[in-house]
This record gives C-alpha cells, sequence and structure tokens, in this order.
C-alpha cells in the first residue's frame, strides 16, 4: 500500500528548477495564490498543503500521537514529496512554519538546497507551554476559538476587515483540529537558534514591521546568524505577508531567487531579449508591456527590440543591485532631466517591485536636493497622481473581492507558525 503524500500543486514549466513553497500553520497552500503566476515564469512551482491543512490529511503523518510531531518530520514529509515528483535540488521559500521547515532542511540536507526564504519565520516560536495550550485547545473545542483570535495576530488593524482576510480565517476554521494540534506541537518542540550558522544555502528573511506573532527582532536574528543572509523588512504588514501585501513579498523574492536560479547572464540577442521581456514584465506589468507589444509598428519595432535587449536584458538582469535600489536611481535621473511621462511610469513600477508611497517619497525629496526644486516639484505631482490611481485601483480590488465573496530572545505573548 502506497503511504500518502503531502497534497500540492505545480505551476510553471515542467523543465524550469524547482521552488517549493511552504504554507504557514493554519492556512493550505492559497497562502501562495497571489505570487504564483509570476513565480512559474522562472519556476516549477511547487506548493504544498501541511498535515490536516487544505487538501492532506492528517494521517500522512509517521505519528500522529499528541506531543510527537515535529519540524524534522514536516521537513521529511517535503524531501518526500520532492522525491515522488522527481526533484533533486531545489529552491525553497517558505512562511513562518514553512520557513523553519526550510531552515531544517538547509541545515540537515544541505545538499538539497540552492536557496533558501524565511518569510515572516523565526528561529524560535515562543515556549513550548503555550503552543502544547494551543494543541489542547485544537483538539478538545476545534479550530474555531483559535479562528477567532487569529485576525489580530495575523493581520494589521487596517486589513483584518478585508474580504481576503476572512477567506483565510475561514480556512483556519476547516483546518482539521489533530492536524492544526500536531503542527503546535511540532512548533513547541522547534528551536534551531544553535544551528543557524550551518546554512550555507543564499538566505533572504522577510520580515512585517507589524508582526507581533514574530516581531522582526525574529528576523533579524535570523539575519544575523544566517551566514551572509539578506533581510527585507515590510513595513504597514503584520504575519500574512504574503497575503496583506503581496507585491513587496513578491519583489523580495524574485531579486532573491532569479539571479540565483539563472546558469548565467544572458550572451547573446536572443537570450538577453527572452530576459529582458521577462524583467520588463516583472517591473512594469503585464498590462503595460502587452500595451506596448501591441502598439508597436514596422516604425518603432527596432526601438522596441533595443530597449528590451539592451536596458532590461543588458542593465536589469545584472546581479549587482537588486530592483528596488535600481527603481530608486531610475526614478532619480527621470527627475534630473524632466521626462514625467517616464517617472509615471516608473512609480507605477517602483509599487511592483515593492517600494512604498513613503519610500518613493523619500526619492523625490532626495532628488530635490541634487537635481533641484522646480525639477522635484514637477515629480512630486506626477507622483502624486499616480499613487491616488493607485490608491483607487486596491480600494476598487478589494470591494470587487468582497463581491465576489458575499456572492528566539524576544518572546511574544502567542507566537504563531
Amino acid at each position: 500500500m502506497t503511504t500518502p503524500a503531502l497534497h500540492h500543486r505545480v505551476d510553471g514549466p515542467d523543465a524550469a528548477p524547482a521552488l517549493l513553497l511552504g504554507p504557514s500553520l493554519g492556512t493550505s497552500l492559497s497562502v501562495w495564490d497571489a505570487h504564483v503566476a509570476a513565480l512559474a515564469r522562472h519556476f516549477r512551482a511547487i506548493r504544498w498543503d501541511l498535515p490536516g491543512h487544505g487538501g492532506t490529511p492528517t494521517d500522512v503523518l509517521p505519528d500522529p500521537t499528541p506531543g510527537a510531531t515535529t519540524v524534522a518530520d514536516l521537513g521529511r514529509l517535503v524531501l518526500d514529496l520532492a522525491d515522488r515528483l522527481g526533484v533533486g535540488a531545489f529552491d525553497f521559500a517558505g512562511i513562518s512554519l514553512g520557513g523553519a521547515v526550510g531552515a531544517w532542511l538547509a541545515v540537515h540536507h544541505p545538499a538539497r538546497m540552492r536557496s533558501l526564504a524565511m518569510i515572516c519565520s523565526s528561529a524560535r516560536f515562543g515556549e513550548p507551554a503555550a503552543w502544547h495550550e494551543r494543541a489542547a485547545l485544537a483538539r478538545h473545542k476545534g479550530t474555531g476559538p483559535i479562528a477567532d483570535a487569529a485576525a489580530g495576530r495575523w493581520f494589521t488593524p487596517a486589513f483584518a476587515d478585508d474580504p481576503t482576510a476572512k477567506v483565510f480565517l475561514d480556512g483556519l476554521r476547516a483546518t482539521d483540529p489533530d492536524g492544526y494540534a500536531a503542527c503546535c506541537d511540532a512548533l513547541a518542540d522547534y528551536d534551531l537558534r544553535a544551528d543557524l550558522h550551518r546554512i550555507t544555502a543564499p538566505a533572504l528573511v522577510v520580515a512585517g514591521r507589524d508582526d507581533t506573532a514574530t516581531p522582526p527582532a525574529h528576523a533579524r536574528q535570523l539575519a544575523d546568524a544566517i551566514p551572509e543572509a539578506a533581510l527585507v523588512e515590510i513595513p504597514r504588514v503584520a504575519h500574512l505577508a504574503t497575503v496583506e501585501r503581496p507585491a513587496p513579498v513578491l519583489a523580495a523574492l524574485l531579486a532573491h531567487l532569479v539571479p540565483p536560479a539563472c546558469d548565467h547572464r544572458p550572451s547573446d540577442d536572443g537570450s538577453r531579449h527572452t530576459a529582458g521581456m521577462a524583467v520588463r514584465r516583472a517591473v512594469l506589468g503585464d498590462a503595460h508591456v502587452d500595451r506596448a507589444v501591441a502598439r508597436t509598428s514596422d516604425f518603432t519595432a527596432p526601438f522596441q527590440d533595443f530597449i528590451t535587449r539592451y536596458a532590461w536584458g543588458g542593465i536589469w538582469t545584472r546581479p549587482g543591485l537588486d530592483r528596488r535600489t535600481r527603481s530608486c536611481i531610475t526614478m532619480t535621473a527621470l527627475v534630473a532631466h524632466g521626462h514625467l511621462d517616464e517617472l509615471a511610469m516608473h512609480v507605477r513600477a517602483a509599487l511592483t517591485v515593492g517600494l512604498t508611497p513613503e519610500e518613493i517619497q523619500e526619492v523625490l525629496l532626495q532628488s530635490a536636493v541634487y537635481c533641484g526644486v522646480p525639477a522635484a516639484n514637477a515629480a512630486f505631482a506626477v507622483a502624486d497622481r499616480i499613487l491616488r490611481e493607485h490608491h483607487g485601483n486596491e480600494e476598487r480590488g478589494n470591494e470587487e473581492r468582497g463581491n465576489e465573496e458575499r456572492g528566539n530572545e524576544e518572546e511574544t505573548e502567542q507566537g504563531e507558525g
């Protein structure tokens, strides 16, 4: 009889490098829905569900006895899934408990890990007693009471009433209590602080500045202890950063994952064009690039080819600067030369790669000093218009989703995985 495997979903070309995407406690593989289309352009993106979550049965666990499950057990299930899919080495990104699974794999199976990204995660999620208490609550009363208290940990107050937040809280209520409790047992047992220095895979740590479950101090501990790890802190987001602010999380992931995933930088015109078009779409968005392609004429085609190969395929693909930094530099240059139409496009691009309105404001203030007040004055007017449009589009998107739905050292009071 074949043993059950983790429920999973695969997106992207079979020949692309494998990227495993781990969820957080109480969520399913849908926690990656906002990212998978972009990631699948570069990777064979493999999302999976924890035991008792989504489509994975609790009996996938080797020993479901209360208190028996460990993060090592979960890591072995992930390796088993990779083996079943014929995946050797892989990139890995995980949220909270999913990030802990990735860290365990990076320590104990370094040959399988090309890179690691830990999002709103930790090397230790608080005192074991609190997790054992939550496991007991789930086993005796179900996950409903846990879901009732989760909104304040998962989301900022500004997002807690969003219809998307409700979807994820309802998903927590539907989680099998025994599977949820077993994952709580794994978090109670988990403490990787003494082993972080053993991680050799290129690592990214992402923190939400308003995350009370795994505060930024936990992320800094990870980044300080993992050799050469990069740290990105995202403002105005709590624990489920991939849900509340998917764009900056995606931008950080792409900057971390895509350059190392390439065997080499584009070396001929054809590969430069292909790579440039991929980066151009990632930075400017599919809608903008599709409009530009549709408007291309015989007269403008050579220029479109040139800009795709030279700017996007030759410069934006270089590994020396991340896309957020390149975006800041680009906006400054456009302010200096008064290219306001291009500036409008790149303000939108800055939001796509994860810059906040406050960070765009800082770029324009810096430009006022070195490019001149009149230039910055015009730039502020353009950026203000784009940011207002962006805010309006976000509000309309939230309303549409709502209509569709209606038709470590620093311990926390209550951890989250």
